[in-house]
């Protein structure tokens, strides 16, 4: 099997490279039967990030859609040219575990599964307050058959992911949008707690209705 990850960058020079350097260790640590590539897609870069990615000697495409939706598709339809029949998403501003892609495959192994839909831990609390961080532990189902989905841990077959007609052009939602087109199309998905990855608390979003701006929300009603 030949395992593509596929991370989308805008001004990501603060984090990137913690990102990139998680996913080799997590490549590194799969069997031999199987070999995985690291593709990042700059949309739109004005910081050092594109300097970053070189130095780390991955590959890498630039495009300037400002879209996080067409970055992704872009980028995943790239690798499956290439020859990819796994893909997985992860985020610029996330670190994934080094068990991140052997926790993948062993679902893989353990039975049909044509996503999976993993989980996000809080890289850091330190800035947010008691009642946002209770807030968001209320909410947050960490647990086998959850049901959150998160752009910066998802992954899929190419088959099914070409089948259902790739992420939207969105500039937002466009995993979840993607997940319910599998749902949708009956494809069997995965609701792993076992497959996770750290992400960024900050709040200063770069989707102004993603990740950040939900914590962002959380912490202005704790203070309300």
């Amino acid at each position: 099997m030949k395992i593509s990850i596929i991370i989308p960058a805008h001004n990501e020079a603060e984090a990137i490279a913690q990102c990139l350097a998680s996913v080799q260790i997590a490549i590194d640590q799969l069997p031999s039967t199987f070999t995985a590539s690291v593709l990042v897609v700059l949309d739109s870069c004005t910081d050092d990030t594109l300097r970053i990615v070189q130095a780390a000697g991955v590959d890498y495409l630039c495009c300037y859609y400002q879209c996080v939706g067409q970055v992704r598709d872009m980028g995943i339809r790239y690798a499956i040219a290439n020859g990819a029949t796994w893909l997985a998403c992860t985020d610029a501003d996330s670190t994934v575990p080094m068990d991140w892609l052997v926790q993948q495959m062993e679902h893989l192994d353990q039975q049909k599964t044509d996503m999976i839909c993993g989980v996000v831990s809080i890289d850091n609390w330190g800035h947010l307050s008691s009642q946002t961080q209770q807030a968001y532990i209320t909410h947050y189902q960490d647990k086998m058959g959850h049901r959150h989905v998160h752009g910066a841990n998802l992954s899929f077959s190419k088959e099914a992911y070409l089948a259902i007609g790739g992420f939207a052009a969105l500039a937002c939602h466009e995993d979840v949008d993607l997940v319910n087109r599998f749902e949708a199309q009956c494809y069997t998905i995965t609701w792993s707690n076992r497959v996770r990855v750290s992400t960024s608390s900050r709040l200063q979003a770069r989707a102004k209705e993603g990740f950040g701006a939900f914590l962002a929300n959380l912490e202005k009603v704790s203070w309300s």
